[in-house]
């Protein structure tokens, strides 16, 4: 990927439309900062290798643990370490940029399904 150059975070999320499936916007230091449009409830899993920031960009996001649920508004971010079992959701649609490593796939340590996204998908 090249250097993007300015990116405008609202033109990019009008530049896609579906959930669960996140676009890598730029890279840096082996790290994608990816753009993901989330509504439902995205299944337990953890990254064994990796932590993981999600930034809330517009509406409201749950990260859930099963110890305890915290809920971010935007402008909020939270850090997730490497290992830890976690799951996403939000209720309506939250646009949310994910800073984790390059190879790093969304759903982590559960089976492959609906939800697990392409790799590389660029925006």
């Amino acid at each position: 990927m090249t250097h993007p150059g300015v990116l405008d975070l609202a033109d990019k999320f009008a530049g896609f439309s579906d959930h669960w499936r996140p676009r890598v916007a730029a890279q840096l230091n082996g790290q994608d900062v990816r753009l993901v449009k989330v509504q439902g409830v995205f299944p337990w899993h953890s990254h064994a290798e990796a932590d993981e920031l999600f930034l809330v960009w517009k509406g409201r996001f749950r990260v859930e643990f099963r110890d305890r649920v915290e809920t971010l508004d935007p402008g909020q971010f939270i850090v997730v370490p490497r290992g830890v079992e976690h799951r996403t959701a939000a209720d309506a649609e939250a646009e949310v940029l994910v800073f984790e490593p390059s190879e790093v796939v969304n759903t982590g340590d559960a089976a492959v399904s609906e939800f697990t996204a392409p790799m590389g998908l660029t925006i």
